[in-house]
This record gives structure tokens, sequence and C-alpha cells, in this order.
């Protein structure tokens, strides 16, 4: 028997990072009214816990919720998604292009590969959360960019990162 919730078990599993950066940086900041070695040691940990919780923001506005269509895995930079209608797996180095389409419901990620069909992937599929850090090693990668784009629901389709064209000379 649980005492939270249902609402707000998913409110803070979204936002798990943030709260628990929050509650370190407080105690490194307890830690800095102590003197001697602990408040040395209370500053790097409030440092660490800041951390923590700007990563922790930034994964939580990722998050969108769960229980789409299809499960995403990503093992070592690989991304795979098994769809009931569709699905296949691209590798993050290979990437040429992602975007977001906001235009199915529910919105979805369009990752593109030279030689390959899009893989089309649901924003709220199963372990879409996976995909923030493997979108977040895209060399050059603006995550605010991919963020707003997420947020703010735009109208069309929204070129989040490109890759760079190597020029041959």
């Amino acid at each position: 028997m649980s005492f939270i919730r249902p609402e707000a078990q998913l409110v803070l599993a979204r936002w798990r990072e943030a709260i628990l950066g929050v509650l370190v940086t407080m105690l490194g900041l307890y830690w800095t009214t102590i003197p001697g070695l602990l408040q040395w040691v209370g500053v790097a940990v409030a440092l660490a816990g800041a951390l923590l919780a700007f990563t922790g923001l930034q994964r939580a506005r990722f998050r969108t919720g769960a229980g789409g269509a299809g499960v995403v895995s990503v093992d070592e930079s690989e991304i795979s998604y098994f769809g009931p209608f569709n699905g296949g797996s691209m590798s993050v180095r290979e990437l040429s292009m992602l975007s977001l389409d906001p235009r199915s419901k529910p919105p979805v990620w369009v990752l593109s590969q030279p030689g390959q069909a899009d893989l089309y992937i649901p924003v709220n599929a199963e372990g879409s959360d996976l995909l923030f850090d493997a979108f977040a090693a895209l060399p050059g990668i603006r995550t605010d960019h991919l963020l707003a784009a997420l947020n703010n629901g735009a109208d069309d389709v929204v070129v989040i990162w490109a890759k760079r064209p190597t020029a041959l000379h």
C-alpha cells in the first residue's frame, strides 16, 4: 500500500534528479558552516549538487511521460526503437539530422541517417528518457534548443541538429 497518490509519484519521478540535486546542495551548504576540512568538502558537495540540479532540470523538461507506443533502447550509442508497426536502430555517430515532428499525435523524434529510412520515435515511448543522453552526445547540439522545441508546441517540423558537411579541401 502506497501513501503517495499515483499522480504525485509521477511528478516526483519526473523531477527526481533535480530534487536530489537541491538536497545535495543544501547538505553541502550546511557543511560549509562547519569550520575545518568539512567546510571545504561542503563547497565541493554544494557545487556537485548544483550541477546535479541543473542537469536534473534539463532531464525533467525532456521527460514528457510514458505509456506511448513502442520501446526505446540505447546501448553503446546505438538507438533502437521497437514499435507496434515499425522500428529500427541507428548509431548516434552516424546520424545526419535530428528533428521533432509535432504534427503527429503524439509528436515524434525523426532520426535521419544516410542510406537508411528515417526512424520515427514517439516522444512518449517507453524508455524515451534515455534519448536525452544520446542526443546530448551529438557534437554541437544545443540542449536548450532541443528542450524549447519539445516544450513550446511548434506547428511544423523543427530541425534540432544537423551534421555539418565535411569540407574536401
